[in-house]
């Protein structure tokens, strides 16, 4: 997976303050990319229905409380993959662990992607805000 999420949370963690609007060249200097970037991550918040943009008005806004946006819903908009977890592609089928690494491995790395969707589904925009304003305190 790409930095795409980590930028996606970035952006609504910044949003969430509440001191905007924002110009997308704003937050590109917080979050250290292109403006393009973060244009093109908000353009994906925006199409999940997490954000709210106006052609031609600076600035998003969260289109819920931020205490009912989960990483898991930031996860989800950013397209992330099914499995961060992924098998390599042709493991030798004359070999007895070639022929069933694939099998032993999908099922853990499908425990581990349920494990992980199930962390980011307990944690909100609003605790990685609040833990943001601690560590900048």
């Amino acid at each position: 997976m790409n930095s795409e999420y980590s930028i996606a949370v970035h952006i609504l963690s910044l949003l969430n303050r509440g001191d905007g609007p924002h110009s997308s060249e704003y937050i590109a200097g917080s979050v250290g990319v292109n403006p393009v970037v973060v244009r093109s991550v908000t353009g994906r918040l925006r199409r999940a229905g997490l954000l709210h943009t106006q052609r031609g008005v600076t600035g998003a806004t969260l289109t819920r409380r931020a205490d009912q946006i989960t990483l898991l819903d930031v996860y989800r908009a950013v397209d992330a993959p099914q499995s961060m977890l992924k098998v390599h592609q042709k493991p030798n089928p004359n070999c007895p662990v070639g022929a069933n690494i694939q099998c032993v491995l999908d099922d853990v790395f499908s425990q581990a992607q349920a494990a992980l969707e199930s962390r980011l589904e307990q944690v909100t925009l609003a605790e990685i805000t609040s833990a943001l304003h601690e560590k900048a305190s």
